[in-house]
């Protein structure tokens, strides 16, 4: 077989680093900070969605686009629910007799039973709102790096760079007036 640097474009595989064309323009992944895993997936599993749902269900009864709706605004947009987590989470919960499900309109409406809201009780309440103001600053610090990175001018970007190379160094004087101050290396 041939060297990978050999072999013909259409028979490299995609992932191979040396043949990287685009992607993140950063040497670390920007997506965590933002509760996002590798490739945007969301970092809450199909069995972690089941007491969100539950919670959003006790406040009225809803239909599954409001219900993944609800969960991204309780979010506050950082966390928008995939269909294919939240329609087989609540026909689940539905097999289980912790909701009824009820045509209105040409929708499925999903209403909480005795059970269902008991279940809601003993759930652990959605933390959505525990972020602190700073994270979301932060946030959008870095997507306005991104922004520049992808769709800036060549002056743009040598200017961003020069913006964070400074205040990359502002930073670890803070860090270290700050670890000189508590007498900790």
């Amino acid at each position: 077989m041939f060297p990978n640097h050999t072999m013909p474009a259409h028979r490299r595989h995609r992932r191979d680093p040396r043949h990287d064309r685009g992607g993140d323009p950063f040497p670390f992944p920007f997506r965590d900070p933002f509760g996002r895993g590798r490739h945007g997936r969301s970092m809450i599993r199909r069995g972690e969605i089941r007491p969100l749902i539950l919670s959003v269900l006790a406040a009225k009864p809803m239909h599954g686009y409001e219900v993944i709706q609800d969960l991204e605004s309780r979010s506050g947009g950082r966390w928008r629910p995939s269909a294919g987590s939240v329609y087989p989470t609540l026909q689940q919960l539905a097999d289980e007799g912790l909701v009824t499900v009820e045509e209105v309109d040409g929708r499925r409406v999903y209403t909480l039973t005795d059970a269902g809201r008991e279940a809601a009780k003993d759930a652990p309440s959605p933390a959505f709102g525990t972020a602190e103001p700073e994270a979301d600053d932060f946030r959008r610090f870095v997507a306005a790096v991104m922004q520049v990175e992808k769709v800036g001018s060549p002056a743009a970007r040598r200017e961003t760079h020069r913006i964070l190379a400074e205040a990359r160094k502002e930073i670890y004087r803070l860090l270290a007036e700050d670890t000189a101050g508590t007498g900790e290396a």
